[in-house]
């Protein structure tokens, strides 16, 4: 089984910048997509954005687009995700996610297998 691990978390002003990142042991990780979804206090769970094996990227939205960036490492065991001028309500637990078969990978139910999450709290 395939097992998820993020760090890069924490608490930064708005305006700032992070780097959170996903790494993945045990079984062999080829073809997997890989995803970032978040949680916020209150709110249900939301996808981020995703990546393909081969570097397909998907964001949830244009305001994601245009200040987060998702991304894998060489070696493709490590997925990341810049995020640029953050925001109060980028206030969130960060999780990866991944599955080794996606049909819609907005949907959370999709996910095999998911990381235990790294807070991210942006202050005003």
């Amino acid at each position: 089984q395939v097992q998820l691990a993020e760090s890069g978390g924490g608490l930064v002003q708005a305006g700032a910048s992070l780097r959170l990142s996903c790494a993945a042991s045990g079984r062999p990780f080829s073809g997997y997509y890989t995803a970032w979804f978040r949680q916020a206090p209150g709110a249900e769970i939301e996808f981020v954005a995703g990546i393909t094996w081969k570097g397909q990227i998907t964001y949830a939205t244009d305001s994601v687009k245009a200040r987060f960036t998702v991304s894998r490492n060489a070696d493709k065991k490590n997925v990341y995700l810049q995020m640029n001028n953050l925001k109060p309500e980028d206030t969130a637990v960060y999780y990866c996610a991944a599955t080794s078969i996606v049909d819609d990978p907005r949907r959370d139910d999709e996910y095999e297998t998911w990381g235990p999450g790294t807070q991210v709290t942006v202050s005003s």
